[in-house]
């Protein structure tokens, strides 16, 4: 019998795939939407021209339009997903689009609504910004969540300030971590987002910084390896300065990931570790035609090569800690 990981799984780290089997006790898939937001530091309420390295088509599907209503894109969604993955039956509205909370309150309320009220929906992931949020607004989520489903999902990228003023953020660490605590305070799932690989961090940095997510009352996390888009600013960067970048190849990726993962808190899932694009976008060559699954396998491989788990170090340096009271 395969060894069991204190998550009750077999895989050396913490899936978002048995995250979901242990939650809904099947598979899930996610249907993704563009509700027509916009972000702070696109619209001139803090900045214009939006983070410096984000380009939202570089990441939507085709059938995600704004035009289109909620209900028509989840419709065209589940049509998509059921072509791809035939065993795929339950799913998630997640909107994922610029900052999902970025409206009036009641604005939020028609949107959410209108998901939450489609059939084959059980509940709906919402991708945002740390300052897009207030107590009133995860109040109205917190209410969903006695019912349906709800996680919140926020791009904190890093935990360098330094690192979020020359990206364009608009906001500090300190604003990240205070709208992570309020949401998990009222039992929402919470998740954010990182990247690996913005100008001037190093490795040992990227390591380090783990330290700082584990503090973090996280349900998910998501990382993925710097991509440089055609058109965006740290495109043009690199361009002028490509010393401060560091880009690794799929082999040195994996690496420096599993010494991340073997210090990540072991409740946290880890829904995402690389991200892919269409070739068409990239600025410079990126990792060509490599799909997720294809590194998924070579991290497995690695991990099990190494005899490492997620988790291994931050256990021995955390002895005491009770994953029973974190799942």
């Amino acid at each position: 019998m395969a060894e069991l990981y204190p998550w009750g799984d077999a895989r050396r780290f913490n899936s978002y795939a048995a995250y979901f089997r242990r939650t809904f006790g099947r598979r899930m898939q996610k249907v993704t939407i563009n509700a027509g937001f916009t972000c702070p530091n696109r619209d001139g309420k803090i900045s214009t021209g939006g983070c410096t390295f984000c380009d939202n088509a570089a990441f939507t599907p085709s059938y995600c339009q704004s035009h289109k209503s909620i209900t028509e894109q989840i419709n065209e969604g589940i049509e998509f997903h059921t072509r791809r993955y035939r065993e795929a039956e339950h799913y998630l509205a997640y909107f994922q689009s610029y900052s999902n909370t970025y409206a009036p309150l009641e604005q939020l309320k028609r949107c959410y609504d209108e998901a939450l009220a489609h059939p084959s929906i059980a509940g709906i992931v919402v991708g945002t910004r740390p300052d897009c949020v207030d107590e009133q607004k995860l109040d109205y989520f917190a209410e969903i969540a006695k019912q349906k489903y709800v996680a919140i999902e926020y791009g904190i990228e890093s935990v360098y300030d330094t690192t979020l003023q020359r990206i364009n953020r608009g906001h500090d660490f300190a604003t990240a971590r205070r709208a992570v605590e309020l949401t998990a305070e009222r039992g929402i799932h919470c998740g954010a987002h990182f990247i690996l690989g913005l100008p001037d961090e190093s490795d040992a940095m990227l390591i380090e910084q783990t330290e700082v997510i584990n503090s973090l009352p996280l349900t998910t996390i998501k990382f993925h390896q710097l991509q440089l888009f055609k058109g965006t600013p740290l495109a043009a960067e690199w361009d002028a300065h490509p010393e401060r970048f560091r880009f690794w190849s799929i082999e040195e990726y994996i690496e420096l990931f599993t010494e991340i993962l073997r210090r990540l808190r072991p409740d946290i899932v880890v829904e995402r570790f690389a991200g892919e694009c269409p070739p068409r976008f990239h600025h410079t060559k990126g990792w060509g035609l490599v799909r997720n699954e294809q590194l998924l396998a070579m991290l497995d491989k690695r991990l099990e090569q190494k005899g490492v788990h997620q988790g291994d170090i931050f256990i021995y340096l955390h002895p005491n800690f009770d994953f029973t009271t974190k799942k």
